[in-house]
């Protein structure tokens, strides 16, 4: 049922046949907020393939796995939120190596602005950090 990408949008009736599902089940998908197909000027449903994929995630949990709609909604839901945090992560981890490597060519980033601070060591001040609990053991 893997389709390639292309700008093409398909009516109703063409999705129903090629999925095998009543057009009413995809009005009630509609209703449901599973699917938001875009609409023509005359009001006509038109599925994108970005609505066909979701569509064939859609049956193969009802077909397959036996979800209901409420549990569809659910998981479709948390695979949207988990494809924003991978969205995020990625971003995270593009902008942390493009800092490192700009350290590592020498260009020093803003210490306020970095992902990673820097902490600069003065040797001749350093002096002894002492936790509340050495002076209560030295006071026994």
């Amino acid at each position: 049922m893997k389709r390639n990408k292309s700008k093409a949008a398909y009516m109703i009736s063409a999705v129903a046949e090629q999925y095998e599902i009543h057009p009413q089940t995809l009005r009630l998908y509609e209703r449901e907020g599973l699917l938001a197909p875009s609409r023509s000027e005359g009001n006509t449903r038109l599925y994108t393939d970005d609505d066909l994929e979701r569509l064939e995630v859609i049956l193969k949990l009802t077909r397959e796995l036996g979800v209901n709609l409420a549990g569809v909604e659910i998981i479709l839901n948390m695979r949207e939120k988990m494809a924003g945090m991978q969205r995020q992560m990625e971003g995270f981890l593009r902008t942390l190596n493009e800092e490192l490597s700009q350290r590592a060519a020498g260009r020093q980033a803003d210490n306020m602005q970095s992902l990673v601070p820097v902490i600069q060591i003065n040797t001749l001040g350093v002096r002894e950090v002492r936790r509340p609990t050495d002076s209560k053991r030295k006071m026994k």
